[in-house]
């Protein structure tokens, strides 16, 4: 397959313009009037050295046809339909017409929102690593609270060796620290916690009795006062704290339930006075050097030292490992802003959030956490509880189903499945469950009206301007977008602006490939760069020869931090046409 060039001709084009922004008052029909059969379509724009206003466009085209209905205006091109709606409504027709044609968009469609999945005994064999991947996991995620540095290891090993058979796909390794948890300690066999009865916990070690079980905080007594709500499990089984002594906090059970080995202890409203990295953390994460894992999801961040000393330990270790903060604690919410500045992403960690903070703040907080990353574009992910039934049941609530399309609207970048893929019953379906809602949620939503942010430097805003005006052109066009790139910028900018259509982002990194799979509607795909830019782009449609159809129109981008086949004050957006 190759990719047809087509003609040249020129225009100017302003900085501030946006030719495919209509005002209000115009008719779709007269928006899109200009864009009526055209036939291969590209951008080359350069910029003075005195200022960032734009002094020439080239436009190159091939053809795109328009229809329109009453309620609906279909942009029909070699890709299928684009649907948008007048106004740019995000409600669609309810007809069954509308509903079969929303449903084969998403069996053909690629899936944006990636999927982190927790490795435990349920998958941490070969065979269903390889399923996973297949059935949607994006993400390996180790839980450093559970397991050693061998089983581990194993993991690592098994996914680096499902990497190593395809160019064209990626799972990516995150381990999560285990962090300053405290938890309570083993018990032979489960304890039934009873509303009203008098129940111990105590700091010295090993004691387990039908009233009193030990806690792995030796400041455990220091740091709760009576009436204080001790939430056990994540509000599974509460307690309300009626004396201490210098070794025992006395309670009385609110909500019983069984306590099992291990589980979390919060305090309603506060924090445990310990560090965010441990010393078990810091072995954790030299074991996550070692093995060039992509990503640390650091537990219990409070401030923004935390996340600069683990960046100066790695800049010491040379190592190339992004740092994903978990918003967990009660104190990281009056530092959220320098916490996820520090950090290269964040994810809600709504399990410990929901307990150290009132459960009705959570929502607000993810969509606040979301819209502070989008800000910043950093990738976010979204995670606990969001299929907990399917531990044990091969069907998931509707309130569960519900909670992740809501993540999906939203803009997380990942959702995460815990408990329900590292020892559920039905890991598989769980993913399958996951893939399928956030499929069907993403092709509801119209192409992306987010408006561009306004970097301070010129050549931060020539990039962000590149990106939002490559978005807007291949949702309108209804082209998947194909970028190349070094270091990721500018895959990471149209990742923040959300296109309708997928983002291959090719390059000649493999850190940057594994790292740029977290992102939203990105898929990364690993490729050697020759001098020459044309056989560069029939390489990579080659690659893509399995998604893409002759006669097919593909965006082209290259604009970003690091100038491949083009002068620096130079960008390029091109449409072209996929022939055989």
């Amino acid at each position: 397959m190759a990719i047809s060039s087509g003609a040249i001709t020129e225009m100017n084009l302003s900085m501030r313009m946006n030719p495919l922004k209509c005002e209000t008052t115009r008719s779709s029909s007269e928006c899109f009037a200009w864009s009526k059969n055209l036939s291969g379509f590209s951008i080359r724009i350069k910029r003075t050295s005195s200022s960032s206003s734009f002094r020439k466009a080239v436009f190159d085209v091939k053809a795109m046809k328009t229809t329109e209905t009453n309620e609906l205006t279909d942009y029909a091109s070699s890709n299928g339909q684009l649907n948008l709606y007048k106004g740019k409504s995000s409600s669609a027709p309810h007809s069954s017409d509308y509903a079969l044609r929303e449903f084969r968009k998403v069996s053909d469609a690629e899936r944006k929102t990636k999927i982190v999945c927790t490795i435990g005994p349920s998958t941490n064999t070969r065979e269903m690593i390889w399923k996973l991947a297949e059935t949607g996991m994006n993400v390996a995620r180790l839980n450093m609270s559970h397991g050693d540095h061998a089983s581990h290891q194993k993991t690592i090993d098994l996914v680096k060796e499902y990497n190593a058979q395809f160019e064209d796909k990626v799972i990516a390794i995150m381990l999560d620290t285990k962090g300053p948890e405290v938890r309570s300690g083993d018990v032979p066999k489960p304890i039934m916690l009873k509303d009203g009865q008098e129940f111990n916990f105590t700091i010295k070690r090993g004691v387990s009795s039908e009233n009193t079980v030990s806690v792995n905080y030796d400041d455990f007594v220091s740091d709760v006062e009576v009436g204080d709500i001790l939430l056990v499990d994540g509000g599974m089984m509460s307690l309300v704290v009626k004396s201490k002594t210098t070794d025992l906090v006395k309670c009385e059970v609110i909500d019983g339930g069984e306590l099992k080995s291990r589980r979390h202890l919060n305090v309603r409203g506060k924090s445990a006075t310990l560090p965010s990295i441990t010393e078990k953390d810091w072995e954790d994460i030299k074991f996550g050097v070692d093995n060039k894992v992509d990503f640390y999801a650091v537990s219990f961040v409070k401030d923004a030292e935390v996340v600069h000393e683990l960046k100066n330990y790695l800049k010491s270790c040379n190592a190339d490992i992004h740092v994903i903060v978990k918003i967990e604690s009660a104190d990281s919410i009056p530092n959220l802003h320098s916490i996820i500045t520090a950090s290269d992403g964040a994810m809600v960690a709504r399990g410990d959030l929901g307990a150290e903070l009132p459960i009705e703040e959570v929502p607000l907080l993810q969509e606040e956490i979301i819209r502070r990353c989008h800000s910043m574009q950093k990738p976010v992910i979204v995670a606990t509880n969001m299929l907990e039934s399917m531990i044990n049941c091969p069907t998931p609530t509707r309130a569960e189903v519900s909670d992740i399309a809501i993540a999906v609207r939203e803009g997380a970048d990942a959702i995460m499945l815990s408990g329900e893929t590292a020892h559920g019953k039905f890991p598989l379906k769980a993913v399958k469950v996951m893939h399928t809602v956030a499929l069907r949620m993403e092709s509801s939503v119209p192409y992306s009206t987010t408006s561009p942010d306004h970097p301070t430097d010129s050549k931060s805003l020539m990039s962000s301007m590149f990106a939002y005006h490559t978005t807007t052109m291949a949702d309108t066009l209804g082209t998947p977008i194909i970028v190349f790139t070094r270091t990721g910028s500018m895959a990471i900018l149209l990742s923040h602006y959300q296109p309708s259509a997928t983002i291959f982002a090719f390059t000649n990194e493999e850190r940057v490939k594994q790292r740029l799979v977290l992102y939203r509607g990105v898929v990364p795909i690993y490729m050697q760069f020759s001098d020459d830019a044309e056989e560069t782009f029939s390489r990579a449609i080659k690659l893509l020869k399995s998604l893409l159809n002759e006669g097919e129109h593909v965006t082209l981008v290259q604009s970003g931090a690091q100038p491949i086949w083009r002068r620096n004050s130079t960008h390029h957006i091109q449409v072209r046409k996929v022939l055989s």
